[in-house]
């Protein structure tokens, strides 16, 4: 098959309906599980392992942990009606410095299945009309309904699902 698209060179078209909420509601309660289910049956070593010093398996499944702070600060935008959505480090510093190699797994998907059961519940408390509001994404320069900012989330999960897998096949 093909090679993983860098995530910085995707582009997004952002033009299903609102009613999709479930679905991305699904999708984003099951990373954690798929996560589990790539990893569990890898050795410490193999996990660890950072091909020509790129993120390990393990520093990608600390990366998505890493950025669940950053979705909910997004859900907060759309409750403030914020001009713009939370800025992220394109340099990924906190994952960098964040040192994943050296920490437990279990303790990465444990605290992943958590932070992202948080904002599962916070979506899942808002009122329908709120999925529809748009803000201005600050990378993509295009409006982002509440609903695509969901589905942003779950495409990120995917992207680096699929790198992880892709590293330990």
């Amino acid at each position: 098959m093909g090679q993983i698209p860098n995530w910085f060179e995707r582009k997004f078209e952002f033009s299903f309906p609102v009613e999709l909420y479930p679905n991305l509601c699904v999708r984003l309660r099951g990373a954690p599980a798929r996560l589990e289910e790539i990893v569990r049956a890898y050795p410490h070593e193999r996990m660890v392992h950072k091909p020509d010093g790129k993120w390990s398996p393990q520093e990608h499944a600390g990366h998505l942990l890493d950025l669940e702070p950053l979705w909910v600060a997004r859900v907060d935008d759309y409750l403030a009606n914020a001009v713009g959505l939370t800025v992220a480090d394109l340099s990924n510093r906190k994952t960098h410095e964040a040192q994943h190699n050296q920490r437990d797994l279990e303790e990465i998907l444990s605290e992943f299945r958590k932070a992202r059961l948080r904002l599962v519940d916070r979506a899942g408390g808002l009122e329908a009309a709120l999925f529809a509001r748009e803000i201005p994404h600050p990378r993509l320069k295009q409006p982002m309904r509440l609903i695509d900012h969901l589905y942003f989330v779950a495409e990120h999960d995917d992207h680096h699902l699929a790198r992880i897998w892709e590293l330990l096949e």
